[in-house]
């Protein structure tokens, strides 16, 4: 007896750019629901799980990939991994080609040292307070802030965002409100924050939670109004409905989108750390910038710049190395 493969009438279940949906393409119609979505069913006789991912035959066009151990396989690996390498080098050139003139400026006498200290001065600075067993403080202190507000915020912006993005009502509600609050500068919140809750940490996380919020609410509303309605019906004649429809077919139709959104609000919840530190805090890199500025260590106020660089590109790349896993489990 045939089973219905719902899809666009030649192959699986796919996402606006073509890829297969795994959490789709395992299941099997609802008793009694022979609804199909798209162009039109394909029946086929095989396990629909075969057809995700590519081996249910060449009958429907759909053949299965070459072999890995084949030295065309082994050619094509190779060459994939010299082309990462390639791109790797390439962005290690922008920034030590900043260095390099950064060096023959200092070194030229065109900037004064008092203005701009020599890279050889801020890695002076830097090891010294590593040896005093402050510059580890400062760097723990700041991470942790940004992460705790990240994360918050994120789960905040996700559950929100959601509603907002999958309820016209909670739209209608909400969106017009949380869109005014937006707008709202970053140092505008400081001294309210510290007149309710107090000068301590939780002023401080509460600061980079309201930073991380904003991008992710508005990137996951705005990408679950426009996932294909084809999807959406194609899971609801699986039955799927409710937090299921939505942790198996509208969330990964846009995990590129929500990573985009998970970015953006770790870049906001560096900027905002600073914002806390400038003005309220005896600890962390935004502290030492200021404290750095009073005492006229210009060494020093670009260590913890360059520092903030260096962090906010790491743990963007673990994001990055995130999305790899999200989307080999999703698509």
């Amino acid at each position: 007896m045939s089973e219905i493969a719902t899809g666009t009438g030649t192959g699986p279940v796919t996402d606006a750019q073509g890829r297969p949906l795994v959490g789709l393409n395992h299941l099997t119609p609802a008793h009694g629901d022979h609804r199909t979505a798209g162009d039109g069913p394909v029946r086929t006789d095989e396990d629909p799980r075969a057809v995700s991912d590519g081996t249910a035959g060449t009958a429907d066009g759909w053949a299965p990939e070459p072999d890995s151990a084949s030295p065309r396989g082994h050619g094509r690996r190779r060459r994939s991994r010299l082309a990462r390498a390639a791109l790797v080098a390439l962005g290690v050139v922008v920034p030590l080609a900043i260095v390099v003139v950064w060096h023959l400026v200092t070194t030229g006498g065109l900037v004064p040292a008092h203005q701009l200290p020599s890279p050889g001065s801020v890695v002076d600075a830097g090891v010294d307070l590593w040896q005093r067993g402050q510059f580890q403080v400062h760097v723990a202190i700041s991470a942790q802030r940004v992460l705790a507000g990240f994360a918050i915020g994120s789960l905040l912006g996700l559950v929100l965002g959601s509603l907002v993005g999958l309820s016209r009502w909670f739209a209608a509600a909400f969106a017009p409100t949380i869109g005014a609050i937006r707008a709202v500068p970053s140092l505008a919140w400081v001294p309210l924050l510290i007149l309710w809750i107090g000068i301590n940490e939780d002023s401080k996380v509460t600061l980079v939670t309201i930073g991380a919020f904003f991008p992710v609410f508005t990137t996951v509303a705005g990408a679950l109004r426009h996932v294909d309605p084809h999807l959406v019906e194609a899971g609801r004649a699986f039955g799927l409905r409710g937090l299921q429809l939505l942790r198996t077919v509208q969330l990964p139709a846009v995990v590129p989108t929500v990573v985009s959104g998970l970015r953006l609000a770790l870049a906001q919840a560096w900027l905002f750390v600073v914002a806390a530190e400038l003005i309220a805090s005896s600890m962390g890199l935004g502290f030492l910038i200021i404290d750095s500025a009073n005492n006229g260590r210009v060494d020093r106020m670009l260590l913890a710049i360059v520092s903030f660089a260096i962090l906010g590109k790491l743990t963007d790349s673990l994001i990055g190395l995130g999305e790899k896993h999200l989307l080999k489990r999703w698509t």
